[in-house]
């Protein structure tokens, strides 16, 4: 593992972040790890602070209770069930209660190298600036799980350490994923042009606030001006761009101050500021309170 100058854990290898979790179990290919979550033993609460990874994380869930999933400017409390596609070295930060139900996947670029097309071209759900996360109904779930269990069985019964079988398993499961995305695309391509700028300027924020504090910074991901990010945002949304930005970051220090044993002054390098006092004097402006009062 290796860290940013943000301070930023980044997980190189993928036993390195399954070490960090409360979850039994490490993978013997260094390309693939598979795990199916069960309605099983005793609840786990996990928060995870912001963090990096070198590779894939995708993941099919149905809620077995009560959780909160946060992303973008969104909550959504307790969604039936998600369907999560994460790429490599995104900043990414998670919340979870009690127990849920489904399959997780991480796997590394390399696992597909037999794969000749542009991976992010042919399935645009893994994309390089945010994660893609698509709420579902139970029925939905249902649909999809049997596809993501055969992954897991060819992962689990393989003897080989390459899992060759699981590996085409899932790239199957990718293409019957991307049909299942397209369908969804297909229900809202009516969306307007500004509330898709809308939509994708959030999933920016959410992926690069630590690092990209200003406006600019998105224009130019976005490659458009930034007055014409600003002036759309708050066209769409009655809120200032930059709001957004602010917001994500007072977000996160909440639940840094709320979850975690960390001090006042690592979490102010975990999140980009230059020292604790400026991470004071912007927690309070932003919070009413300084970071040392906050109790959620």
């Amino acid at each position: 593992m290796k860290k940013t100058n943000a301070s930023i854990p980044y997980y190189m290898e993928i036993n390195d972040f399954l070490e960090t979790l409360p979850l039994p179990g490490r993978t013997t290919n260094a390309l693939l790890y598979s795990r199916e979550l069960k309605k099983t033993g005793p609840k786990i609460e996990i928060y995870r602070p912001p963090f990096r990874r070198a590779f894939y994380f995708f993941a099919l869930f149905l809620n077995s209770g009560k959780i909160q999933v946060k992303y973008d400017d969104k909550t959504v409390n307790n969604p039936e069930a998600y369907l999560v596609c994460h790429s490599p070295d995104l900043i990414y930060s998670f919340s979870k209660a009690d127990a849920l139900e489904g399959y997780i996947f991480y796997f590394k670029p390399e696992c597909f190298s037999f794969f000749k097309p542009s991976f992010h071209k042919e399935f645009p759900f893994f994309n390089r600036l945010y994660t893609n996360l698509f709420t579902l109904n139970q029925a939905t779930y249902h649909k999809l799980a049997p596809h993501f269990e055969e992954v897991f069985i060819a992962y689990e019964r393989s003897s080989d350490e390459a899992h060759i079988e699981a590996r085409l398993k899932l790239l199957a499961l990718l293409y019957r994923v991307k049909a299942f995305v397209n369908e969804q695309h297909d229900a809202t391509r009516f969306a307007s042009p500004d509330q898709g700028l809308l939509s994708k300027y959030l999933h920016l924020v959410d992926s690069h606030y630590i690092e990209k504090r200003t406006v600019k910074e998105y224009a130019d991901l976005l490659s458009i001006t930034p007055n014409h990010l600003s002036q759309t945002i708050k066209a769409v949304s009655g809120k200032k761009a930059l709001s957004y930005i602010t917001e994500r970051l007072v977000r996160e220090a909440k639940s840094l101050l709320l979850y975690t044993d960390f001090s006042i002054s690592e979490i102010a390098y975990r999140l980009g500021f230059s020292d604790p006092a400026n991470f004071g004097k912007f927690f309070k402006k932003e919070s009413g309170m300084p970071p040392s009062k906050f109790t959620g």
